[in-house]
């Protein structure tokens, strides 16, 4: 059987579909090129003198790896002189990254986590890159943070890359999510699953437990509930999986099923979470959702939140349906 690439999958969507213009293909082709890149950096580790600290914080204040900068750097740098963006932003970037006046604009504004897992790093366990493409508001010359500000229902593409045992990138553009593998041989992303779907029912959870004490009430309850096991109400044994990494999380999530939960709690009460809304929930929750799973923030749809801020954090729970819809009935009823 004649394998898939990634370049004639998305020919095909947009003869399908009529959704995937040419600028929005060569976008995505680029955003690849680069996660080969990272995956490259990411393979090479001590080798290539990638490991540790680079010294410095982000907008954060999180104190950044070296892969962290190298990442990011590899992804302004493939993407800016293109002609197919407007503008970008990134996690690690106080403010929007302006396309140098020397290139061409277009018309779609990028978001990116370049190296999601960073606590990972140094441990060879697997890390990814995440990703988020919407439509520059017309007429805009100059792209500023106000023009980002779009609900995630606004995604036209949404993906993510994990640099594991295999290098592999998750992809949607609002018809289902599909996941292509890195050929190193042939330096090709491949088609290896098409319209990946998430169970609505599951026995695992993924949340670090060791907040436990810092939980508000409906998560506790929920979270308790599961691991009262089969002599509690739920009647049955749940397993726990955490790897730290949400890229990692949500590929498990993505292929057996299961819910991912990263709750607000009473450690930074003014926080409403500590994921990223335009960088990490919205790109996760419209993959999600393509994929029959819900995402919400324990209140509504994360992919109906108006953003506010570039760098707004929120609560996430998403997965399988059921689980999800439990945990977020649960926070209406407290």
């Amino acid at each position: 059987m004649r394998r898939k690439t990634l370049t004639q999958y998305l020919i095909e969507q947009q003869r399908e579909f009529n959704n995937i213009p040419a600028e929005l293909r060569l976008l995505i082709e680029v955003v690849a090129r680069a996660c080969k890149s990272i995956s490259h950096a990411v393979s090479k580790g001590a080798l290539g003198g990638v490991l540790g600290s680079a010294g410095s914080e982000n907008v954060q204040g999180e104190v950044q790896k070296k892969l962290d900068v190298i990442s990011n750097e590899i992804l302004l740098e493939a993407n800016e002189w293109g002609g197919h963006l407007a503008a970008m932003a990134s996690e690690e970037m106080e403010d929007v990254f302006h396309i140098p006046n020397r290139y061409p604009k277009g018309e779609y504004l990028m978001m990116f986590d370049p190296l999601d897992g960073s606590s990972n790093i140094d441990v060879n366990v697997s890390i990814g890159t995440i990703f988020s493409v919407l439509r520059c508001p017309d007429n805009v010359t100059e792209a500023t943070e106000q023009d980002f500000l779009q609900p995630g229902t606004q995604q036209v593409a949404a993906g993510y890359a994990v640099y594991g045992p295999q290098t592999v990138l998750v992809l949607t553009t609002g018809h289902g999510v599909h996941c292509f593998t890195l050929d190193r041989e042939m330096g090709s992303w491949v088609l290896t699953q098409e319209n990946m779907r998430i169970p609505e029912d599951t026995k695992e959870f993924a949340i670090n437990a060791s907040n436990s004490r810092h939980w508000y009430p409906p998560v506790q309850r929920y979270v308790g509930e599961m691991l009262d096991g089969k002599d509690g109400v739920r009647g049955k044994d749940f397993n726990m999986r955490w790897i730290a990494s949400m890229v990692a999380d949500v590929h498990r999530i993505l292929n057996r099923g299961g819910v991912f939960m990263y709750p607000a709690d009473k450690r930074e009460p003014d926080k409403p979470g500590k994921l990223r809304l335009m960088y990490e929930a919205n790109p996760m929750a419209m993959i999600v959702e393509q994929a029959g799973g819900a995402a919400t923030n324990g209140k509504q749809r994360i992919l109906d939140v108006q953003p506010t801020k570039l760098h707004e954090r929120v609560a996430v729970f998403l997965g399988s349906k059921n689980e999800v819809e439990r945990v977020t009935r649960y926070h209406a009823d407290a």
